[in-house]
Protein backbone atom coordinates (compact mmCIF):
# COMPACT_ATOMS: atom_id res chain seq x y z
CA UNK A 1 0.00 0.00 0.00
CA UNK A 2 1.35 3.42 -0.94
CA UNK A 3 1.77 6.03 1.79
CA UNK A 4 1.95 9.55 0.28
CA UNK A 5 3.71 12.26 2.24
CA UNK A 6 3.24 16.00 1.96
CA UNK A 7 6.48 16.18 -0.03
CA UNK A 8 5.34 13.91 -2.88
CA UNK A 9 7.28 10.87 -1.70
CA UNK A 10 5.27 7.66 -2.15
CA UNK A 11 6.32 4.43 -0.50
CA UNK A 12 5.28 0.83 -0.93
CA UNK A 13 5.65 -2.22 1.28
CA UNK A 14 5.79 -2.84 5.01
CA UNK A 15 8.63 -2.40 5.79
CA UNK A 16 9.12 0.03 2.92
CA UNK A 17 10.84 -1.60 -0.06
CA UNK A 18 10.26 0.91 -2.88
CA UNK A 19 9.84 4.65 -3.28
CA UNK A 20 8.35 6.91 -5.92
CA UNK A 21 9.28 10.58 -5.98
CA UNK A 22 6.80 13.00 -7.54
CA UNK A 23 7.81 16.63 -7.90
CA UNK A 24 7.47 19.60 -10.20
CA UNK A 25 9.60 22.62 -10.92
CA UNK A 26 7.85 25.80 -11.99
CA UNK A 27 9.39 27.47 -15.01
CA UNK A 28 9.36 31.22 -15.48
CA UNK A 29 11.36 33.19 -17.99
CA UNK A 30 10.93 36.61 -19.50
CA UNK A 31 11.09 37.76 -23.12
CA UNK A 32 10.69 41.42 -23.90
CA UNK A 33 11.52 44.13 -26.39
CA UNK A 34 14.27 46.34 -24.99
CA UNK A 35 15.22 49.17 -27.37
CA UNK A 36 18.76 50.55 -27.21
CA UNK A 37 20.01 47.78 -24.97
CA UNK A 38 23.62 49.03 -25.30
CA UNK A 39 22.79 52.60 -24.28
CA UNK A 40 24.72 53.16 -21.00
CA UNK A 41 21.63 54.92 -19.62
CA UNK A 42 19.62 51.71 -20.03
CA UNK A 43 20.01 49.45 -16.96
CA UNK A 44 18.27 46.44 -18.54
CA UNK A 45 21.35 44.52 -19.65
CA UNK A 46 23.27 45.09 -16.40
CA UNK A 47 20.40 43.78 -14.30
CA UNK A 48 18.99 41.08 -16.55
CA UNK A 49 18.49 37.58 -15.24
CA UNK A 50 19.38 38.27 -11.63
CA UNK A 51 17.05 36.49 -9.17
CA UNK A 52 15.26 38.40 -6.44
CA UNK A 53 14.69 42.12 -5.97
CA UNK A 54 18.09 43.07 -4.60
CA UNK A 55 20.85 44.98 -6.41
CA UNK A 56 22.43 43.23 -9.35
CA UNK A 57 25.91 41.87 -8.63
CA UNK A 58 28.45 43.73 -10.76
CA UNK A 59 30.24 40.71 -12.30
CA UNK A 60 29.34 39.49 -15.79
CA UNK A 61 30.76 37.04 -18.30
CA UNK A 62 29.68 38.13 -21.78
CA UNK A 63 29.92 35.57 -24.60
CA UNK A 64 29.89 37.49 -27.86
CA UNK A 65 29.86 36.21 -31.43
CA UNK A 66 32.91 37.34 -33.42
CA UNK A 67 31.07 39.53 -35.95
CA UNK A 68 28.97 41.09 -33.18
CA UNK A 69 32.16 41.94 -31.29
CA UNK A 70 33.60 43.57 -34.40
CA UNK A 71 30.45 45.67 -34.89
CA UNK A 72 29.40 46.38 -31.31
CA UNK A 73 32.35 45.45 -29.12
CA UNK A 74 33.40 49.02 -28.42
CA UNK A 75 29.85 49.98 -27.41
CA UNK A 76 29.54 46.88 -25.25
CA UNK A 77 32.80 47.63 -23.41
CA UNK A 78 31.76 51.26 -22.95
CA UNK A 79 28.43 50.07 -21.55
CA UNK A 80 30.13 47.77 -19.05
CA UNK A 81 32.46 50.52 -17.91
CA UNK A 82 29.65 53.08 -17.60
CA UNK A 83 27.50 50.68 -15.56
CA UNK A 84 30.39 49.78 -13.26
CA UNK A 85 30.48 46.13 -14.23
CA UNK A 86 33.40 43.83 -13.53
CA UNK A 87 33.16 41.97 -16.81
CA UNK A 88 35.05 39.75 -19.20
CA UNK A 89 34.21 39.15 -22.85
CA UNK A 90 34.65 35.73 -24.41
CA UNK A 91 34.57 36.07 -28.20
CA UNK A 92 33.34 32.98 -30.04
CA UNK A 93 32.99 32.32 -33.74
CA UNK A 94 29.62 30.64 -34.09
CA UNK A 95 28.06 29.20 -37.23
CA UNK A 96 26.46 25.89 -38.13
CA UNK A 97 29.73 24.11 -38.97
CA UNK A 98 31.18 25.11 -35.59
CA UNK A 99 28.05 24.23 -33.61
CA UNK A 100 29.77 21.40 -31.74
CA UNK A 101 30.68 20.30 -28.24
CA UNK A 102 34.07 21.95 -28.73
CA UNK A 103 32.26 25.31 -28.77
CA UNK A 104 30.38 24.33 -25.61
CA UNK A 105 33.65 23.40 -23.89
CA UNK A 106 35.10 26.77 -24.93
CA UNK A 107 32.25 28.56 -23.13
CA UNK A 108 32.51 26.26 -20.10
CA UNK A 109 36.24 26.99 -19.89
CA UNK A 110 35.54 30.74 -19.97
CA UNK A 111 32.97 30.31 -17.18
CA UNK A 112 35.48 28.37 -15.13
CA UNK A 113 38.26 30.91 -15.61
CA UNK A 114 35.95 33.80 -14.77
CA UNK A 115 34.73 31.95 -11.68
CA UNK A 116 31.06 32.87 -11.90
CA UNK A 117 28.79 32.45 -8.93
CA UNK A 118 26.33 29.64 -9.42
CA UNK A 119 23.03 31.58 -9.29
CA UNK A 120 23.58 35.34 -9.09
CA UNK A 121 25.91 36.03 -12.03
CA UNK A 122 24.11 34.95 -15.22
CA UNK A 123 26.17 34.52 -18.36
CA UNK A 124 25.14 36.93 -21.13
CA UNK A 125 25.01 35.65 -24.73
CA UNK A 126 25.08 38.22 -27.53
CA UNK A 127 24.78 36.77 -31.01
CA UNK A 128 22.63 34.73 -33.34
CA UNK A 129 20.81 31.48 -32.85
CA UNK A 130 23.89 29.26 -33.03
CA UNK A 131 25.71 31.20 -30.32
CA UNK A 132 22.67 31.23 -28.04
CA UNK A 133 22.19 27.47 -28.46
CA UNK A 134 25.84 26.85 -27.60
CA UNK A 135 25.84 29.15 -24.56
CA UNK A 136 22.55 27.71 -23.36
CA UNK A 137 23.87 24.16 -23.53
CA UNK A 138 27.07 25.14 -21.73
CA UNK A 139 25.06 26.83 -18.98
CA UNK A 140 22.74 23.85 -18.59
CA UNK A 141 25.76 21.62 -18.04
CA UNK A 142 27.97 23.89 -15.93
CA UNK A 143 27.33 23.00 -12.27
CA UNK A 144 24.22 21.26 -13.68
CA UNK A 145 22.39 24.57 -14.16
CA UNK A 146 23.69 28.10 -14.47
CA UNK A 147 21.39 30.99 -15.47
CA UNK A 148 22.02 32.96 -18.62
CA UNK A 149 20.61 35.91 -20.54
CA UNK A 150 20.05 36.04 -24.30
CA UNK A 151 20.52 39.14 -26.43
CA UNK A 152 19.77 37.98 -29.99
CA UNK A 153 21.43 40.02 -32.71
CA UNK A 154 19.90 38.30 -35.76
CA UNK A 155 16.30 38.14 -36.93
CA UNK A 156 16.12 34.37 -36.57
CA UNK A 157 17.48 34.71 -33.05
CA UNK A 158 14.98 37.41 -32.20
CA UNK A 159 11.83 35.57 -33.32
CA UNK A 160 12.82 31.91 -32.89
CA UNK A 161 16.06 30.71 -31.31
CA UNK A 162 16.03 33.37 -28.62
CA UNK A 163 12.54 32.81 -27.24
CA UNK A 164 12.23 29.06 -26.55
CA UNK A 165 13.68 26.61 -24.05
CA UNK A 166 15.87 24.41 -26.22
CA UNK A 167 19.65 24.38 -26.46
CA UNK A 168 21.72 22.14 -28.68
CA UNK A 169 24.67 21.39 -30.91
CA UNK A 170 25.11 19.25 -33.99
CA UNK A 171 26.49 15.74 -33.69
CA UNK A 172 27.92 13.94 -36.68
CA UNK A 173 25.63 14.61 -39.65
CA UNK A 174 22.66 15.41 -37.43
CA UNK A 175 21.34 18.86 -36.54
CA UNK A 176 20.88 19.63 -32.82
CA UNK A 177 21.18 15.95 -31.93
CA UNK A 178 22.72 16.81 -28.53
CA UNK A 179 20.86 19.30 -26.38
CA UNK A 180 18.85 20.16 -23.30
CA UNK A 181 15.84 22.20 -22.23
CA UNK A 182 17.24 25.20 -20.39
CA UNK A 183 15.47 28.50 -21.07
CA UNK A 184 17.31 31.74 -20.47
CA UNK A 185 16.21 33.63 -17.39
CA UNK A 186 15.59 36.64 -19.60
CA UNK A 187 15.76 37.51 -23.28
CA UNK A 188 16.24 41.13 -24.34
CA UNK A 189 14.97 41.82 -27.87
CA UNK A 190 16.48 44.88 -29.51
CA UNK A 191 15.60 45.25 -33.23
CA UNK A 192 18.29 47.90 -33.63
CA UNK A 193 20.83 45.11 -34.02
CA UNK A 194 19.12 44.25 -37.32
CA UNK A 195 20.40 47.51 -38.82
CA UNK A 196 23.76 45.85 -39.50
CA UNK A 197 22.41 42.45 -40.60
CA UNK A 198 22.87 41.61 -44.28
CA UNK A 199 19.87 41.01 -46.52
CA UNK A 200 20.35 37.25 -46.78
CA UNK A 201 20.28 36.78 -43.02
CA UNK A 202 17.22 39.01 -42.76
CA UNK A 203 15.47 36.81 -45.32
CA UNK A 204 16.68 33.81 -43.36
CA UNK A 205 14.85 35.03 -40.27
CA UNK A 206 11.77 35.87 -42.29
CA UNK A 207 11.28 32.14 -42.93
CA UNK A 208 10.53 31.55 -39.25
CA UNK A 209 8.09 34.48 -39.21
CA UNK A 210 6.41 33.05 -42.31
CA UNK A 211 6.13 29.70 -40.52
CA UNK A 212 4.06 31.27 -37.73
CA UNK A 213 1.94 33.09 -40.31
CA UNK A 214 1.16 29.97 -42.31
CA UNK A 215 0.22 27.69 -39.44
CA UNK A 216 -1.65 30.09 -37.14
CA UNK A 217 -1.78 33.78 -38.11
CA UNK A 218 -3.44 34.81 -41.35
CA UNK A 219 -3.14 38.50 -40.44
CA UNK A 220 0.63 38.12 -40.08
CA UNK A 221 0.74 36.52 -43.53
CA UNK A 222 -1.07 39.56 -44.93
CA UNK A 223 1.52 41.85 -43.36
CA UNK A 224 4.35 39.84 -44.91
CA UNK A 225 2.59 39.82 -48.26
CA UNK A 226 2.13 43.60 -48.20
CA UNK A 227 5.31 44.76 -46.46
CA UNK A 228 7.78 41.85 -46.20
CA UNK A 229 10.13 42.91 -48.96
CA UNK A 230 10.27 46.47 -47.68
CA UNK A 231 10.89 45.32 -44.11
CA UNK A 232 13.89 43.35 -45.31
CA UNK A 233 15.08 46.22 -47.49
CA UNK A 234 14.94 48.61 -44.55
CA UNK A 235 16.43 46.14 -42.03
CA UNK A 236 13.29 46.47 -39.89
CA UNK A 237 14.31 50.03 -39.07
CA UNK A 238 11.46 51.80 -40.91
CA UNK A 239 7.69 51.30 -41.00
CA UNK A 240 7.61 51.41 -37.22
CA UNK A 241 3.99 50.28 -36.62
CA UNK A 242 4.40 47.41 -39.10
CA UNK A 243 7.76 46.43 -37.58
CA UNK A 244 6.14 46.24 -34.14
CA UNK A 245 3.22 44.22 -35.46
CA UNK A 246 5.29 41.72 -37.43
CA UNK A 247 7.89 41.12 -34.73
CA UNK A 248 5.36 41.17 -31.91
CA UNK A 249 2.97 38.74 -33.61
CA UNK A 250 5.82 36.39 -34.53
CA UNK A 251 7.22 36.27 -30.99
CA UNK A 252 3.78 35.98 -29.40
CA UNK A 253 2.73 33.21 -31.77
CA UNK A 254 5.85 31.20 -31.02
CA UNK A 255 5.56 31.61 -27.25
CA UNK A 256 1.85 30.84 -27.34
CA UNK A 257 2.63 27.44 -28.87
CA UNK A 258 5.61 26.69 -26.64
CA UNK A 259 4.11 27.67 -23.29
CA UNK A 260 1.88 24.63 -22.81
CA UNK A 261 4.38 22.12 -24.18
CA UNK A 262 7.78 23.51 -23.27
CA UNK A 263 9.41 20.11 -22.73
CA UNK A 264 7.80 18.59 -25.86
CA UNK A 265 5.85 15.96 -23.95
CA UNK A 266 3.38 16.26 -26.84
CA UNK A 267 5.14 15.53 -30.13
CA UNK A 268 2.45 17.02 -32.36
CA UNK A 269 3.68 20.62 -32.51
CA UNK A 270 2.57 23.06 -35.18
CA UNK A 271 5.83 24.98 -34.69
CA UNK A 272 7.53 21.93 -36.21
CA UNK A 273 6.09 23.06 -39.53
CA UNK A 274 9.01 23.50 -41.88
CA UNK A 275 11.18 21.28 -39.67
CA UNK A 276 10.41 17.80 -40.98
CA UNK A 277 12.75 17.71 -43.99
CA UNK A 278 14.83 20.82 -43.34
CA UNK A 279 17.26 19.39 -40.74
CA UNK A 280 18.55 16.84 -43.25
CA UNK A 281 18.58 19.31 -46.14
CA UNK A 282 20.43 21.92 -44.10
CA UNK A 283 23.12 19.57 -42.79
CA UNK A 284 23.76 17.88 -46.14
CA UNK A 285 24.03 21.22 -47.92
CA UNK A 286 26.37 22.87 -45.39
CA UNK A 287 27.47 25.60 -45.74
CA UNK A 288 25.27 26.27 -48.75
CA UNK A 289 21.94 26.67 -46.95
CA UNK A 290 21.10 28.76 -43.92
CA UNK A 291 18.60 27.39 -41.42
CA UNK A 292 15.67 29.56 -42.53
CA UNK A 293 16.37 28.78 -46.17
CA UNK A 294 16.14 25.06 -45.45
CA UNK A 295 12.93 25.66 -43.47
CA UNK A 296 11.46 27.52 -46.45
CA UNK A 297 12.27 24.62 -48.78
CA UNK A 298 10.43 22.35 -46.35
CA UNK A 299 7.42 24.69 -46.25
CA UNK A 300 7.30 24.97 -50.03
CA UNK A 301 7.40 21.18 -50.37
CA UNK A 302 4.66 20.60 -47.80
CA UNK A 303 2.53 23.38 -49.30
CA UNK A 304 2.52 21.39 -52.55
CA UNK A 305 1.65 18.20 -50.68
CA UNK A 306 -1.18 20.03 -48.92
CA UNK A 307 -2.48 21.42 -52.22
CA UNK A 308 -2.57 17.94 -53.77
CA UNK A 309 -4.63 16.76 -50.79
CA UNK A 310 -7.07 19.65 -51.16
CA UNK A 311 -5.95 21.35 -47.95
CA UNK A 312 -4.55 24.40 -49.77
CA UNK A 313 -6.27 25.99 -52.77
CA UNK A 314 -4.25 26.76 -55.92
CA UNK A 315 -4.66 30.49 -55.37
CA UNK A 316 -3.40 30.10 -51.79
CA UNK A 317 -0.41 28.09 -52.99
CA UNK A 318 0.42 30.82 -55.49
CA UNK A 319 0.27 33.47 -52.76
CA UNK A 320 2.50 31.41 -50.45
CA UNK A 321 5.17 30.78 -53.08
CA UNK A 322 5.02 34.41 -54.24
CA UNK A 323 5.67 35.61 -50.69
CA UNK A 324 8.60 33.20 -50.38
CA UNK A 325 10.14 34.52 -53.58
CA UNK A 326 9.38 38.10 -52.56
CA UNK A 327 11.37 37.51 -49.39
CA UNK A 328 14.29 36.15 -51.46
CA UNK A 329 13.86 32.68 -49.99
CA UNK A 330 14.49 29.51 -52.02
CA UNK A 331 11.62 27.22 -53.05
CA UNK A 332 13.78 24.50 -54.59
CA UNK A 333 17.24 23.03 -54.15
CA UNK A 334 19.11 20.21 -55.87
CA UNK A 335 18.82 18.10 -52.69
CA UNK A 336 15.01 18.21 -52.93
CA UNK A 337 14.90 14.81 -54.59
CA UNK A 338 12.97 11.69 -53.54
CA UNK A 339 15.89 9.74 -52.07
CA UNK A 340 17.07 12.52 -49.75
CA UNK A 341 13.53 13.49 -48.79
CA UNK A 342 12.68 9.88 -47.96
CA UNK A 343 15.71 9.60 -45.70
CA UNK A 344 14.82 12.93 -44.07
CA UNK A 345 11.30 11.77 -43.33
CA UNK A 346 12.54 8.48 -41.88
CA UNK A 347 14.80 10.39 -39.46
CA UNK A 348 11.93 12.68 -38.51
CA UNK A 349 9.73 9.66 -37.77
CA UNK A 350 12.37 8.42 -35.34
CA UNK A 351 12.55 11.89 -33.78
CA UNK A 352 8.76 11.93 -33.37
CA UNK A 353 8.69 8.52 -31.72
CA UNK A 354 7.62 6.35 -34.63
CA UNK A 355 4.99 8.52 -36.33
CA UNK A 356 5.25 11.22 -38.97
CA UNK A 357 3.17 13.76 -36.99
CA UNK A 358 3.71 15.96 -40.02
CA UNK A 359 2.16 19.44 -39.88
CA UNK A 360 0.60 20.56 -43.16
CA UNK A 361 -0.94 23.97 -43.84
CA UNK A 362 -4.71 24.15 -43.92
CA UNK A 363 -5.30 27.13 -46.13
CA UNK A 364 -3.33 30.11 -44.82
CA UNK A 365 -3.27 30.50 -41.05
CA UNK A 366 -4.15 27.00 -39.88
CA UNK A 367 -2.61 23.53 -39.86
CA UNK A 368 -3.42 19.82 -39.57
CA UNK A 369 -1.29 16.78 -38.74
CA UNK A 370 -0.94 13.76 -41.00
CA UNK A 371 0.83 10.41 -40.62
CA UNK A 372 0.54 9.03 -44.13
CA UNK A 373 2.70 11.06 -46.52
CA UNK A 374 3.94 8.67 -49.21
CA UNK A 375 7.14 8.53 -51.29
CA UNK A 376 4.99 9.25 -54.33
CA UNK A 377 3.74 12.48 -52.81
CA UNK A 378 7.27 13.56 -52.01
CA UNK A 379 8.43 12.85 -55.56
CA UNK A 380 5.42 14.68 -57.03
CA UNK A 381 5.93 17.77 -54.86
CA UNK A 382 9.69 17.87 -55.48
CA UNK A 383 9.24 17.69 -59.25
CA UNK A 384 6.58 20.39 -59.21
CA UNK A 385 8.86 22.68 -57.22
CA UNK A 386 11.73 22.04 -59.62
CA UNK A 387 9.46 23.03 -62.51
CA UNK A 388 8.20 26.09 -60.66
CA UNK A 389 11.77 27.14 -59.84
CA UNK A 390 12.92 26.74 -63.46
CA UNK A 391 9.99 28.68 -64.87
CA UNK A 392 10.32 31.40 -62.27
CA UNK A 393 14.02 31.81 -63.05
CA UNK A 394 13.26 32.10 -66.76
CA UNK A 395 10.12 34.22 -66.74
CA UNK A 396 9.79 35.66 -63.27
CA UNK A 397 6.67 33.56 -62.78
CA UNK A 398 6.09 29.94 -61.87
CA UNK A 399 3.72 27.16 -62.92
CA UNK A 400 3.16 28.57 -66.39
CA UNK A 401 2.76 32.06 -67.74
CA UNK A 402 -0.78 32.45 -66.42
CA UNK A 403 0.26 31.33 -62.98
CA UNK A 404 -1.84 28.17 -63.03
CA UNK A 405 -0.83 24.73 -61.84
Amino acid sequence: MAHPSTHGLFTSGEPVRSWTVSTAKPVRYEVGFTPDVLDPRNPALAGAGVPGDGPAPPRRLLVVETTVDELYGDRLRAYGAARGLDFQIHVLTAHEQLKTMDAVFSVADAMDRFGIARRSEPVVALGGGVLMDVVGLACSLYRRSTPYVRVPTTLIGLVDAGVGAKTGVNFGPHKNRLGTYHPAAQTLLDPRFLATLDRRHLSNGMAEILKIALIKDRELFGLLEAHGNRLVGENFQGLSPVVRQVLGRAVHGMLEELQGNLWESELERVVDYGHSFSPTLEMRALPELLHGEAVCLDMALTTLIAERRGLVLPRERRRILDVMRGLALPVWHRLCEPGVLGEALADTVRHRDGSQRLPLPLGIGDAVFVDDVTPGELAFAAERLRTYHSEAEETGRGFGEAGHA
